[in-house]
């Protein structure tokens, strides 16, 4: 099993900027892709950033929604995902998930059932 715990979530203003972390714990090592996905009210989860838990393969996939705006990144070290949100909008809030599954391929799908473990989430508000 693995085990994801989010962080860094809160109430920015448009414009604003927050960087979530995801530390993995549990049964983890590098041979995990790890995502981000959001949920706000009356939608689907929806992927927004997806990376390689190692980190060489360099390839990362971010959805058009947060494409110039969103990086993703992670540590090593601290079994960590990053996803630093810059120029938010309100329509960036929602309900923050971080993800992982065993690696079969390039990290790159945004496919939400394609990721069996997943955290708790941390909720990101963005005001006008």
């Amino acid at each position: 099993q693995v085990q994801l715990v989010e962080s860094g979530g809160g109430s920015v203003q448009a414009g604003g900027s927050l960087r979530l972390s995801c530390a993995a714990s549990g049964n983890f090592d590098t041979t995990y892709c790890m995502g981000w996905f959001r949920q706000a009210p009356g939608k689907e989860r929806e992927g927004v950033a997806s990376i390689d838990s190692n980190g060489r393969d360099g390839r990362i996939s971010i959805a058009d929604s947060g494409k110039g705006r969103f990086t993703i990144s992670q540590d090593n070290a601290k079994n960590t995902v990053y996803l630093q949100m810059n120029s938010l909008k309100p329509g960036d809030t929602a309900m923050y998930y971080c993800a992982a599954t065993r690696k079969t391929g390039p990290c790159i799908s945004l496919y939400v059932p394609n990721y069996p473990y997943r955290g708790q989430g941390t909720q990101v508000t963005v005001s006008s």
